[in-house]
């Protein structure tokens, strides 16, 4: 279970008030604007997206905790928990530093109790929260890409992701961190899982927006001696959410590679075919949380490894 790289349990937060988030716009160059739409309309195709995305989850036995967005509370970004949490085989449960002091107000203590009490919690991880107040910041899964099974972590720097932190976290959790830069059209990206994805056998990555030469050399090799098949998606691909993609099992084992209908569309037919020959892969269109919000399908989804209670 600790070393385990796929669940069959993740939690979603089904969005209330997403919109376009100016805070997180500053270093996301994903967003995009436009006064034409209305704040509700928005909101109404986002939360239509939402349901639409679990139900085919569900459909395939996959299964979703689902919480809704507090409704007291103004979290344009709600809809993308990953940023704030991640739980592991041994039980523990960390919390993370977040840039925009707006997703600060996601952490919430009823998930949390939900989780104590639904699953076995050994700990929860809080000790990073403090430098927020010195702008340093790790956003969870965002900002690292996990190889659960061989215990590395890969991170893209940014302002979201603080290397000393990253280091920290990895040191503290007994990972190897391989940590580099990476840019879209001279611009750092804001977190790692927009640029790549680690499944099972295979790596996803956009090694064109690797800055450091010797650091392309470094994942290639690291992705060789743990046995992934290397999908080198293109910087177009990339800004079609293909490296924001996860894969998950459900509850009979079988493999599923979840994306959107953008990231979908942009596979050619040989890397479609190279993911069928390992899963199945699962898209609904996200066009509006994509659109508005510079997250994809993986952003939405916090995985729960975790052991049930029951």
């Amino acid at each position: 279970m600790y070393n385990k790289q796929l669940t069959n349990t993740i939690m979603m937060i089904r969005p209330t008030h997403f919109g376009y988030n100016s805070e997180t716009a500053l270093d996301n160059v994903y967003q995009k604007k436009n006064k034409k739409v209305t704040s509700s309309t928005i909101s109404q195709k986002a939360l239509f997206e939402f349901d639409q995305f679990v139900n085919l989850l569900r459909s395939s036995e996959i299964n979703v905790i689902e919480f809704k967005e507090d409704s007291n509370s103004l979290t344009p970004d709600a809809v993308f928990p990953n940023n704030w949490i991640s739980t592991h085989g041994d039980g523990t449960i960390f919390l993370y530093p977040m840039f925009a002091k707006n997703r600060r107000i996601e952490r919430r203590d009823d998930i949390i109790s939900y989780l104590q009490s639904n699953f076995h919690v050994s700990s929860i991880n809080t000790q990073m929260l403090i430098h927020e107040s010195n702008n340093a910041f790790l956003e969870g899964t965002g900002s690292m890409v996990l190889d659960r099974e061989n215990k590395l972590a890969y991170a893209c720097i940014s302002k979201r992701t603080d290397e000393n932190l990253f280091y920290t976290w990895c040191q503290e959790r007994n990972f190897q961190g391989i940590s580099f830069s990476a840019n879209d059209a001279g611009i750092p990206i804001y977190h790692t899982n927009v640029m790549m994805s680690v499944s099972k056998s295979m790596a996803f990555v956009c090694l064109d927006s690797i800055v450091e030469v010797d650091k392309k050399e470094v994942l290639l090799s690291s992705f060789k001696k743990t046995k992934k098949d290397v999908v080198n998606i293109s910087t177009s691909q990339m800004n079609h959410f293909l490296g924001n993609v996860l894969e998950v099992k459900n509850i009979h084992d079988e493999s599923f590679l979840i994306m959107s209908t953008t990231a979908f569309n942009s596979l050619t037919d040989s890397q479609r075919e190279k993911v069928n020959e390992k899963m199945n892969i699962l898209h609904s269109p996200l066009d509006t949380i994509e659109y508005f919000g510079g997250g994809s399908a993986r952003c939405m989804i916090a995985e729960i490894f975790l052991k049930p209670n029951f």
